[in-house]
């Protein structure tokens, strides 16, 4: 049980990531990226095809978000371009080209039959069955410095400018500021830390292939930012605790609903995390932790 309670945890964690991420984009610049999940597939897929060429993993974690936030550096001068729903339709667009491509480029990703046999988190350091406990405690510390990062970044002049460009971009243009310098750097930074949530993906499955890699992971982490409150770091974490117990809670699900197999509780889940999105959606629009409009 404590096992099941530890893995649950570490993704738990992964998905914490990819909402502080993209909560930094919407949340506090009204980004609207429907392509989450494409940097948190090129963060997984380049820190494990680095380990497996026996690059350092520290050195493979970096790289990856490096790249992760450099492929994200054209799609963020498209949101100067683009309203919110056609930028929504580009980034979903750009995922499952992303996608795409590690399935048809084989000589790279081995396609659909996915790279098996990635290095471990703290499986060098002979830690044995305390790697998962590692692993859990150093995406608590990730998490931890991401909150702590984004949380100075939005109450410093820099924040509040980001902010700013989210209500009124205009306003902002009229006193000088440059909004489209400011939309590429924050797309940027969030596409940094999906592809930081790819890496740590990576070494705690040890398997990768495209299909973990569908728009279904962005909307959920869409929505355990809309559940926890867009625009709050706190609303992101809460968000996403939330979203794993639904997740996981809807398993056991099975045991008091007679007559659903195995394949029908996949459905079961999915309507049973809609069905809280839209009761939050009804009763608690500003989510969680948002403040509620008076």
């Amino acid at each position: 049980m404590e096992a099941y309670l530890v893995a649950v945890g570490v993704i738990a964690l992964i998905y914490m990531l990819l909402a502080i991420g993209l909560n930094l984009q919407y949340g506090y610049t009204a980004l609207v990226n429907f392509g989450h999940v494409a940097f948190f597939a090129i963060g997984a897929y380049t820190s494990a095809l680095l380990s497996l060429n026996g690059w350092s993993l520290a050195i493979t974690f970096i790289v990856a978000m490096l790249l992760a936030a450099l492929v994200a550096y054209p799609i963020g001068l498209l949101s100067l371009r683009l309203s919110d729903d056609y930028l929504a339709v580009v980034t979903l667009g750009f995922s499952e080209t992303v996608r795409l491509v590690l399935q048809q480029e084989e000589w790279l990703t081995r396609g659909v039959q996915g790279l098996p046999g990635i290095p471990r988190l703290f499986q060098s350091l002979g830690v044995g069955q305390y790697a998962e406990i590692a692993t859990f405690a150093t995406l608590i510390v990730c998490n931890a410095i991401a909150i702590g990062l984004i949380t100075h970044l939005v109450r410093s002049p820099y924040g509040r400018l980001i902010q700013a460009v989210r209500d009124d971009e205009i306003a902002v243009e009229t006193l000088g500021k440059d909004p489209a310098r400011l939309k590429v750097q924050v797309f940027m930074l969030g596409a940094a830390l999906a592809g930081l949530a790819g890496a740590f993906y990576a070494h705690v499955i040890t398997y990768i292939s495209p299909e973990q890699f569908l728009p279904l992971v962005t909307f959920y982490v869409w929505i355990a930012v809309i559940i926890g409150g867009p625009g709050r770091t706190s609303g992101a974490v809460i968000g996403s605790l939330i979203l794993l117990v639904f997740l996981e809670g809807s398993r056991f699900a099975r045991d008091l609903i007679p007559g659903v197999s195995e394949v029908q509780m996949a459905s079961v889940r999915l309507m049973l995390v809609g069905l809280a999105l839209i009761l939050f959606t009804i009763y608690r629009p500003q989510g969680i932790m948002g403040r509620r409009k008076l």
